[in-house]
């Protein structure tokens, strides 16, 4: 059988969300300090890595483009996520970074592309280059926006909430909602085709 995957979203689902100050609400890391990995995250990644998944992070990561940090900043947080990963023993196969966003302030950045999810680019491309089965493989994120590009992709999701929440549109409902990673991988590895 050919490969399968796990796609995660990053923000919310490996690491905690920051309060920003000017608004309130919980958005993505704006510096390395900030970047903490949630409990049993790792543990969650070990037992989908050893059970053959290929890992694969898809993120939409804007904060370059809407003017909040610069690229270097993103580069460091990066470089800490993937320290924490490699002391873990933890391989991901590739990271997929859309650093666009619609209303984005720098040039080259803002305005449309085709890798900001909800767009599926990332997982057909990953498909396309390292083989994978997109209908044994997963999208695990913590966003409306995840599932939909889960599902236009055709793998099965899982959105990480507390509690189960409304989405705000048909294609936005997960297959499966975990209130962690932890629990989200023993989803997957319960329905794994063998």
């Amino acid at each position: 059988m050919t490969q399968a995957a796990v796609f995660l979203d990053r923000d919310g689902v490996l690491n905690a969300l920051v309060p920003n100050p000017d608004t309130g609400r919980l958005e993505s890391p704006r510096c390395p300090g900030d970047f903490l990995l949630l409990d049993d995250v790792l543990p969650a990644l070990d037992q989908l890595q050893s059970a053959g998944y290929a890992l694969i992070l898809v993120s939409n990561q804007p904060n370059f483009a809407l003017g909040k940090s610069s690229l270097e900043t993103l580069n460091q947080i990066h470089q800490k996520l993937l320290t924490e990963l490699r002391c873990a023993g933890i391989r991901f196969a590739r990271f997929c970074y859309c650093l666009h966003h619609p209303k984005g302030v720098i040039p080259g950045y803002s305005g449309l592309c085709v890798c900001r999810k909800p767009s599926p680019w990332f997982l057909l491309r990953a498909r396309d280059e390292l083989g994978l089965s997109l209908a044994h493989s997963w999208m695990i994120g913590d966003q409306p926006t995840d599932i939909q590009c889960g599902r236009a992709a055709g793998v099965r999701t899982i959105r990480i909430a507390a509690a189960p929440m409304a989405a705000t549109a048909p294609n936005a409902v997960a297959g499966h909602t975990a209130a962690r990673l932890a629990d989200a991988a023993k989803i997957v590895l319960a329905q794994r085709a063998y």
